[in-house]
């Protein structure tokens, strides 16, 4: 006879659909849930404490999330990640990316897909993410798709093919560890891999064509306002693109990028060519064409400077006020390089100020005016002494270039991290927060910068993902359900009997913790083959898939939090796409077992 369920069971599942109804219905914010969570399990256990435990026993559990390592690893990810972006180490596999993207969007994301998949099919699905992560975020500013069309397919790759091998994720260890320890006989590495690459064939259409057209474009809100600079470009001595014209490059520059008054015939070494387009678009023609846009010797000085003061270059914006000496000034006849060694790498100039139309003379230099705004590079405190003696005002979006003198240093610590996590030589929190810690020590990553890498958000989240994962678990709400479930399964054929189990894993992976789903659901499983007569081992399958299947809301793995923050997520946008991923692949998962083993 089924049992009724302690108090605390019934509240713990009544605290985690409400925080479930609260995220879905997104009238809040996410950090506030969050933190409601958090304090209705502290406040509750303090008054109402488990059984054989006190008050103060209560807030520890409540609060427990902020310490947990999984929280730990996350931020130290996301450290890794920082570091990689700010030394710019990955700039070689995002323009390898941008190649395929530029031949087709779709083909693109079809093969980061599929490179996904195979990658964590032998890398710890963490790593593989923390990896892949940066590189489609600079992707997306680059003008591939989207960040938040690519991130959640992408996520849901990595975790299916986690799923193929007994090394993919440590879900599937702990799994076949405790079903070793029930009398199971061990399983190989590839021992399930056939069934979930059929699966795979199946969910790869939804990944790759209908749930990027789920989601929206976080694109909209950050691109709409991005001024266009006009800028001198000169081209290097050893440009690979000299002896070509102009016609003939173009495919291999930005495409918001324009040529004012292009020059007729092949390109020369030193010549300059007028150019217009976004800071990031002028960046990559630099990069492309190996030219400057400001004379050589400042750009030298600044770097040397960089270098022995140990300071990042930063490019800033600066608005030409009305009391500006610059008005009516030239840049070669300004003199801003001599006197604050700045570099200015292009204007921006508004077509109206004040209602009057602006108009330039073509083929002369722009003489700077009120409104106008600089583009320019140098040291803090030399733009901060350029902005105050010209009277400039400077804007929002100030910007720090790559550190690529340190991109091979970065590049090796997040190769040794992952490597070291990926061989079981150290669990994954151990190599992460290590490299983390390299990457400070190093100076790849500046400690007094590290709030840019993390997210409050995420943080928060995750802490109360922990939270009630704990509460769901202490309680014995997770046991009641296990007993309620075996209870009703003897009525059913064998193929909904996995169904179910599938299912009601899936659900504890979601709203509890994937180890919770293993530890809970491992056990009744065999019990419930035991009971019904059925060979255990599909059962196992079902409990170690359904771990897996965690796409439905953002607190199920850590990697659905990862790619919250960087792809402008809500709750409801998993919701969205992960609940028809689960079904899909639980029905084929499930029929794949039942002809697999006869059932």
């Amino acid at each position: 006879m089924l049992s009724i369920p302690s108090f605390h069971a019934i509240a713990a599942m009544a605290v985690t659909i409400a925080m479930f109804v609260a995220f879905a219905r997104g009238r809040m914010t996410t950090e506030i849930v969050s933190l409601l969570t958090i304090a209705v399990i502290a406040i509750g256990l303090y008054f109402f404490p488990l059984e054989g435990t006190g008050p103060t026993d209560g807030l520890a559990l409540a609060f427990s999330g902020f310490g947990h390592y999984a929280l730990i690893t996350i931020c130290a990810l996301m450290i890794m990640g920082r570091g990689l972006v700010v030394t710019g180490a990955l700039e070689p596999a995002a323009r390898f990316l941008e190649k395929v993207f530029k031949i087709n969007l779709q083909l693109g994301l079809l093969v980061s897909l599929l490179l996904a998949f195979f990658l964590s099919m032998i890398i710890n699905d963490t790593p593989v993410l923390v990896l892949l992560l940066p590189i489609f975020v600079a992707l997306a500013a680059k003008g591939a798709l989207p960040a938040s069309k690519t991130l959640i397919p992408l996520n849901a790759a990595v975790l299916i093919g986690g799923m193929a091998t007994t090394i993919g994720t440590s879900t599937n260890l702990l799994v076949v560890s405790i079903a070793g320890d029930l009398g199971m006989p061990p399983m190989s590495v590839f021992h399930f891999t056939p069934i979930v690459l059929t699966a795979a064939l199946v969910a790869l259409p939804y990944l790759w064509l209908v749930m990027p057209r789920l989601l929206g474009d976080n694109r909209v809100a950050k691109d709409g306002g991005l001024r266009r600079f006009h800028s001198r470009l000169r081209i290097g001595e050893n440009s690979p693109l000299i002896g070509q014209e102009i016609s003939a490059i173009i495919s291999k520059l930005p495409a918001d990028l324009e040529f004012i008054d292009p020059p007729a015939g092949s390109l020369k070494p030193q010549q300059r060519l007028r150019i217009s387009g976004t800071h990031e678009a002028l960046e990559e023609a630099m990069r492309s064409l190996q030219g400057e846009a400001a004379p050589a010797w400042v750009l030298a000085r600044i770097r040397r400077n960089s270098s022995s003061a140990k300071e990042d270059i930063t490019v800033v914006e600066m608005a030409v006020t009305a009391d500006s000496r610059l008005i009516r000034r030239t840049l070669p006849t300004s003199g801003i390089a001599d006197l604050y060694g700045v570099a200015v790498l292009g204007i921006h100039r508004p077509r109206t100020i004040m209602g009057e139309e602006r108009v330039d003379t073509p083929g002369t230099d722009i003489r700077i005016a009120e409104g106008d705004v600089l583009l320019v590079m140098g040291l803090q405190d030399d733009l901060q002494e350029f902005a105050r003696s010209d009277s400039l005002l400077i804007l929002d979006g100030a910007r720090e270039l790559p550190r690529r003198s340190k991109a091979v240093l970065a590049g090796a610590i997040m190769v040794g991290s992952v490597g070291t996590a990926s061989i079981g030589l150290f669990p994954i929190a151990i190599s992460a927060l290590g490299g983390a810690i390299l990457m400070f020590v190093t100076g790849c990553v500046k400690f007094d910068r590290v709030g840019r890498a993390l997210s409050a958000k995420v943080i928060v989240l995750v802490a109360a993902s922990i939270a009630v994962g704990r509460i769901i678990l202490d309680s014995g709400a997770a046991a009641w359900l296990g007993e309620t479930l075996s209870l009703g399964l003897q009525f059913l054929p064998p193929a909904m009997v996995l169904a179910m189990i599938m299912l009601f894993v899936t659900l504890l992976t979601n709203f509890a913790s994937n180890a919770t789903a293993a530890t809970v659901g491992t056990p009744i499983a065999f019990n419930i083959a035991q009971q019904l007569g059925l060979p255990p081992e599909p059962l196992i399958l079902a409990v170690l898939f359904g771990c897996n299947l965690c796409y439905a809301t953002p607190i199920a793995y850590q990697t659905n939090m990862l790619i919250m923050a960087e792809g402008s997520y809500e709750f409801k946008d998993y919701i969205r796409t992960g609940v028809p991923l689960v079904l899909l692949m639980t029905t084929t998962l499930s029929i794949l077992l039942v002809i697999t083993y006869g059932m």
